[in-house]
């Protein structure tokens, strides 16, 4: 894959850094990372972190080095960045359909474990004949909707029939439960959130009543995120997590108001943009539309108090101040840091992740899944 030049080197000072750059500020970052493995370690549940978040193989390394099984992801071609970066064991929490792309599944689980999600007889048809044309096994969970309205399948006697499906092949292996409530991730309050999980806990359980009577058994209940990890960590259903964004955060997540008891992780990525336009009322980065994503709105300015990021063009990201903001101290030339509204498809913009301590350049990572669309 061709990728741009770095935008720093192991090093430079934090100001010397090209930009619009991202960077990761490695204090904030570590923290994130052994937060939740401790919170996952006392709670008795497995770490499988998203890597869609980072899309990177040196943190999946570092995910894994603090405990987790493995990673998960969204598509096939990520997934293939991690095997390839020196991930044993990842799950595809996503319904692949496609003859090309079943292939690469059954290639790749020659090299690793790969699991896969389904909510359709057809995928498990097509994921078996890949497997058995490859002398592969693959490992494939059932997807519930459990208030997503997304993917999933909805009847618990839907779940049976698939596990019957996929238990027929002999290179297809049954092994758990899909249960991930994106949509409960952004619930403002911690109420909210919490209703939406009991939903998705009376799926589950209503689902698992069904496979006791088909004498089925099911060993992992597998879902959870960055803002709802406690809940189902407390549940007695589900015994793996999925959390991703805890590792950088974002303005978006900063929006959530937390249970008294939930760990408060720190923003750890940002865009680093230069001031390359200053007039009166106005400062104009050069970070645009490029180089963040706006679906969650607008980024942040923790380094202009007071200002805030009024609108956004192709290249240019345009601040104006509050009416009782403080003049800032900036000039042309001058780097500003901002927190982007979404980190995943922030992160898929950049080829690199420029980490960070004390204004020290400390290490520069390829975003290895970077444009893993298919």
């Amino acid at each position: 894959m061709a990728t741009q030049p770095a935008p720093a080197a192991t090093g430079m000072r934090v100001d010397e850094i090209d930009t619009p750059a991202l960077i990761v500020e490695l204090d904030a970052f570590e923290y994130n990372l052994r937060a939740m493995a401790e919170a996952a370690q006392a709670a008795g549940m497995r770490m499988r972190p998203n890597a869609k978040t980072h899309k990177c193989a040196e943190i999946a390394k570092r995910q894994v080095a603090l405990g987790a099984v493995g990673v998960c992801c969204q598509k096939v071609a990520e997934a293939e960045a991690m095997v390839d970066g020196g991930i044993a064991d990842v799950l595809i929490t996503n319904e692949v359909v496609g003859a090309a792309k079943v292939r690469r599944i059954a290639t790749l689980a020659k090299r690793a474990t790969i699991g896969v999600c389904v909510d359709h007889p057809l995928q498990v048809d097509q994921l078996a004949l890949a497997a058995a044309e490859a002398g592969a096994e693959i490992a494939v969970y059932v997807e519930l909707d459990v208030g997503g309205n997304r993917c999933g399948v909805s009847a618990p006697k839907e779940a049976v029939a698939l596990v019957r499906q996929i238990s027929a092949h002999p290179a297809l292996h049954f092994a758990g439960l899909q249960a991930y409530h994106g949509r409960a991730q952004h619930l403002r309050e911690p109420d909210e959130r919490a209703r939406a999980v009991a939903h998705a806990q009376r799926a589950v359980n209503e689902c698992l009543a069904a496979f006791v009577a088909a004498g089925i058994g099911c060993e992992r209940i597998t879902g959870a995120g960055t803002g709802t990890y406690m809940l189902e960590s407390g549940s007695g259903v589900w015994n793996e997590l999925q959390v991703g964004s805890y590792v950088f955060m974002d303005a978006d997540y900063g929006r959530n108001r937390l249970a008294p008891a939930a760990i408060r992780f720190r923003h750890s990525l940002f865009v680093l943009a230069t001031v390359m336009s200053v007039s009166d009322g106005r400062l104009v980065l050069d970070a645009g539309l490029k180089a963040y994503s706006v679906d969650s709105g607008l980024p942040q300015a923790p380094d202009a108090p007071g200002w805030q990021f009024a609108r956004a063009a192709d290249e240019h990201g345009v601040l104006t101040p509050a009416s009782s903001a403080p003049p800032l101290p900036v000039e042309i030339g001058t780097k500003l840091r901002l927190i982007p509204g979404h980190c995943d498809p922030t992160v898929n913009l950049y080829d690199w992740l420029v980490a960070v301590r004390g204004g020290i350049v400390e290490a520069v990572w390829p975003v290895d899944g970077r444009g893993a669309l298919s």
